[in-house]
């Protein structure tokens, strides 16, 4: 009876170590495709060492223009009344 439990604990053992699978074989390059398509979405890398300023509007046109943008969600602007044509009558 001792032989036929230890063969039995044998064989188990030996079909559970079957249903561990190996470590993959990509864990070196894990996560390069990832961080290769973080750097190429960087335009210029050395960009916050540039003090120039920006061009384009000044301050308070674009202060307008972003009060103007955020009004128009709040009271839109009513469409023109459609064009009815009688013609053919």
């Amino acid at each position: 009876m001792a032989t036929i439990r230890l063969g039995a604990a044998l064989l188990l053992v030996l079909l559970v170590g079957g249903c561990v699978s190996p470590a993959p074989r990509f864990d070196a390059r894990f996560g390069e495709s990832v961080r290769a398509n973080l750097a190429a979405q960087v335009a210029n890398p050395a960009a916050s060492a540039n003090a120039n300023p920006v061009r384009g509007i000044d301050g308070r046109a674009a202060r307008g223009a972003q009060e103007r943008y955020e009004k128009s969600f709040a009271q839109p602007e009513s469409a023109p009344a459609a064009l009815v044509s009688s013609m053919g009558k």
